[in-house]
């Protein structure tokens, strides 16, 4: 029996154990997926079990996304672009980064039949998911991107690594943005609050956010009301993990409607 695991903290709100699972039973596969809670000084453990084959593949989720990277042995060109991983693996006994969110982003977008081509776009965040958002944009033809996150050194290592992109205060968010994306942590918890001048900034807009559990946080729940476009991180989620399941198993699963709904939590 394989095992596959995601790792974070917090970890809780994670449902990448009910759709990898589910899939797993769909292509009868002989293969468990768990989640577990970790803290930094227990990832060197845990790569440790992909190389004895203990566990089979990891993925990687808040706040670990860019701390993995220094205990890979071969990063492929996504995760080397974005120094960030989500998704490990063996092979050919060397331990393999990857990152799948690019895809996921870019296909969860597209799937909402919106266009970023010339559009501004401004990220709430600087955690280990917004250079796969960052590179995504770009790859999509954004016009232009700005940054704000609470902490600013944050901020300008994504600056360093993205030099178009511009440092904002929240304050200052453009008129002519069109639309909003929050890359944070902030919405796992139900009471968390993200303190932006929605009527401010307009009418017509529209909002993301990558959290998928809760369905609506606040960013999405305010944005709402204020007459805007909104969807959650469901999408990219299916997207990326679907991306992680056809690199372990060699098979790309089926998204369908039964997919989508074990996730409406």
């Amino acid at each position: 029996m394989k095992k596959y695991i995601v790792i974070g903290n917090p970890i809780a709100h994670s449902l990448s154990p009910l759709l990898h699972n589910y899939w797993i039973a769909k292509n009868k596969i002989k293969a468990v997926y768990d989640k577990i809670l970790i803290n930094k000084d227990e990832i060197e453990k845990i790569i440790s079990k992909v190389r004895s084959k203990k566990l089979h593949g990891v993925n990687v989720t808040v706040p670990f996304k860019n701390e993995v990277v220094s205990f890979m042995d071969i990063l492929t060109k996504e995760a080397e672009e974005t120094k960030s991983v989500n998704t490990i693996y063996l092979k050919d006994q060397k331990i393999i980064g990857h990152n799948t969110d690019i895809a996921g982003f870019e296909l969860a977008i597209r799937s909402y039949g919106y266009d970023v081509k010339k559009k501004n776009i401004f990220i709430f965040g600087a955690g280990g998911v917004v250079p796969s958002i960052i590179i995504a944009l770009k790859r999509m033809g954004a016009l232009k991107i700005f940054l704000y996150n609470r902490t600013l050194t944050k901020s300008e290592n994504i600056k360093k690594i993205f030099n178009t992109v511009e440092i904002i205060d929240k304050e200052n968010i453009p008129d002519d943005v069109d639309m909003l994306i929050n890359a944070s942590s902030l919405g796992i918890n139900k009471t968390d609050k993200i303190d932006l001048n929605y009527d401010k900034i307009g009418k017509n807009k529209f909002y993301y956010d990558v959290i998928y559990n809760p369905t609506e946080t606040s960013f999405l729940m305010e944005a709402k009301k204020a007459g805007n476009k909104v969807e959650n991180g469901k999408k990219m989620f299916i997207y990326q993990a679907h991306q992680a399941f056809a690199i372990w198993h060699n098979i790309f699963p089926k998204i369908d409607e039964k997919v989508e709904s074990l996730l409406n939590k």
